[in-house]
């Protein structure tokens, strides 16, 4: 009996181990999944930091970012996004690859436990009923053994008494006789019994019950396996993503050392450049003398170079004069909206025409004039004042300095142009159907697209008349055409006919209502160059020099006026630099030649050609 206790002592022992087993386990998997929230939450934080912090489309912040600073900027939060990206992926691991599979686990060795321990009680119950059928066997035995030697002593006793009957003492020995066989009885039964309760004892202690400890125990090694399995998994997984991470935070530091403080500072020079000039040095005015007041010609105080002095400005608004014309300049500096690399020009090279020298029957008039007249004239500081509060400028931009509205007047060219390919295309697709319907009468009726048709020739004609008008606009800037009171060569007839006096309304609708920059008809008049001139100054001009070779590297459709198509990996020769709006001028052979996207290609310069 003592070892019935002692092993169920020891079965109450293994139960309390293999419980807390599966408690260590479980709470292994509660640690894991808690990770993996964290992981998630991490991840979702990262994503809404990254997506704070993008930059909103179709607004002014979109295009602060195309400085180098600003774009590392905007690589850092994109390589955010993909680094929260790898937060994700660890959680998804970890929950498949440890969360999931213990859990299954769990609850197979839950079962698996509960069959062992069922079947080491079952084989106790065993022992003990067997040990119970012997102690009754040896009791009756026992009592069997008192009432056999209880029925000799009275025989004894009654065969001995002479006074008892032949009869009594018969029946009084075979009452000894009777008990005596029923001991032996129990005696033989009592033997068996012990017999066979040896070998069960036998087979119990050596053979069940190490069978269900061995099995145990191989239950528990296997716990132990697989919670340091499920451990090393742990690290796999966010070893796995480390050289994604180092992938990011590798594309960051690059991004970051891409910041070109140069590059960045002439984007500025750029997008404010006014191109007004300096004004002149103001000449000594001699008061001793009795004679008129003379001023340079660049004087600030010279109106129109005719040597007529503002009757505006006293002697007192002299001295404030340039603290007035910095204000200004803050001002347009301030008001002046961030350009984007312009497209490519959509008439002659800007290379030949911008900058290009003037054919000498020119008269230059120095730019201090307009400078003189913008800064003195008192509608212009309602001009900037309209400008600060958000006010619509005039159509041809001219309340902005000379490159800044060359930029808009540009850009705006290239945007009516697309605007004129995509309706040339509706038209032609609509061509394309109406021939279609004529050769299958079945699928449609031509007339149907008639007025449809008709319309897109109409909205390509207006489009193309507002394109004449801008170029117009456009030359003038650049000084590559007459002055606004002649009709510029480029204009089709078709708008010379409708609007006779389609330029020369534009030069009364350069004051503006605000008081916006202006030029007077006598300065324009200063400015005619004969056409002739100025088509000989492009007819003359020479192909210009190779200064290296570059490689495609992404395909490029140049749809556009001024630009060439170019294939992946294509080897084409350099005429030209970027000129700092992101276009490059390249040559395929000595008929084809144009404007592709800087960025579209690795430019190898020729160091003697830059040097030159």
């Amino acid at each position: 009996f003592f070892f019935f206790n002692s092993l169920q002592d020891q079965f109450d022992n293994l139960e309390k181990h293999t419980q807390w087993g599966i408690d260590v386990l479980e709470k292994y998997i509660k640690f894991v999944k808690e990770r993996t929230e964290i992981e998630l939450s991490y991840a979702k934080q990262l994503r809404n930091l990254s997506k704070k912090y993008q930059p909103k489309k179709n607004s002014k912040e979109e295009e602060e970012y195309r400085y180098t600073s600003t774009r590392a900027f905007l690589a850092t939060l994109n390589e955010m996004n993909d680094y929260a990206g790898q937060h994700e992926v660890i959680s998804e691991n970890m929950t498949s690859l440890i969360t999931a599979e213990l859990t299954r686990y769990v609850q197979e060795l839950k079962q698996e436990r509960k069959s062992h321990f069922h079947d080491g009680r079952k084989a106790q119950q065993h022992i003990e009923t067997c040990w119970k059928q012997l102690e009754a066997s040896k009791r009756r035995f026992e009592r069997d053994c008192k009432e056999a030697d209880r029925a000799q002593q009275y025989f004894e006793k009654m065969d001995a008494d002479i006074n008892v009957t032949k009869a009594d003492v018969e029946k009084a020995r075979q009452q000894a006789q009777l008990r005596h066989q029923m001991a032996e009885d129990s005696k033989a039964e009592y033997s068996s019994t012990l017999q066979k309760f040896n070998s069960e004892q036998h087979e119990h202690y050596y053979t069940h019950i190490p069978n269900i400890f061995q099995k145990i125990q191989e239950m528990e090694e296997r716990r132990i396996v697989r919670i340091g399995e499920s451990m090393k998994t742990f690290a796999d997984v966010d070893r796995q993503v480390i050289p994604i991470i180092g992938k990011c935070l590798d594309e960051i530091t690059k991004a970051a050392e891409s910041v070109d403080h140069k590059n960045d500072s002439q984007m500025v020079i750029e997008a404010f450049k006014s191109g007004f000039e300096p004004p002149g040095d103001i000449e000594f005015e001699d008061f001793t003398q009795p004679m008129k007041r003379t001023v340079s010609e660049s004087s600030l105080s010279n109106s129109r170079g005719d040597g007529k002095s503002e009757p505006k400005f006293g002697s007192k608004s002299k001295g404030k004069l340039w603290p007035f014309i910095k204000k200004n300049k803050l001002m347009s500096l301030l008001t002046s909206p961030h350009q984007p690399p312009p497209p490519p020009p959509a008439s002659a090279s800007p290379s030949a025409v911008p900058n290009g020298p003037q054919s000498p029957k020119q008269q230059k008039e120095p730019l201090s004039h307009r400078f003189n007249e913008f800064m003195t004239s008192k509608p212009k500081i309602h001009c900037f004042r309209s400008l600060k509060r958000g006010g619509a400028g005039p159509e041809d931009f001219s309340n902005l300095p000379p490159e800044q509205r060359r930029k808009k007047l540009q850009q705006k060219v290239d945007e009516l142009n697309r605007d004129i390919q995509k309706e040339m295309d509706q038209r032609d697709a609509l061509t394309k159907m109406k021939d279609v319907y004529i050769k299958n009468p079945q699928m449609g009726d031509a007339a149907s697209v008639d007025h449809r048709l008709a319309e897109l020739g109409q909205n390509i004609e207006k489009l193309r008349l507002e394109v004449q008008k801008f170029e117009g606009w456009l030359a003038e800037v650049e000084g590559r055409l007459p002055a606004r009171t002649e009709q510029p060569r480029r204009q089709s007839g078709v708008y010379e006919a409708q609007n006779p006096s389609g330029v020369n309304s534009c030069a009364q609708d350069r004051e503006s209502p605000d008081g916006s920059y202006t030029e007077e008809q006598s300065q324009e008049t200063e400015m005619k160059v004969p056409a002739t001139d100025f088509d000989d100054e492009f007819d003359d001009e020479e192909p210009l020099p190779t200064i290296g070779t570059c490689k495609a590297l992404y395909t490029f459709e140049g749809q556009n006026e001024g630009t060439i198509s170019v294939a992946e990996g294509e080897m084409l020769y350099v005429i030209e630099e970027d000129k700092g709006d992101g276009w490059t001028r390249i040559r395929r052979n000595e008929d084809e030649e144009g404007y592709v996207p800087t960025s579209y290609v690795e430019v190898y310069l020729d160091k003697n050609a830059k040097g030159a």
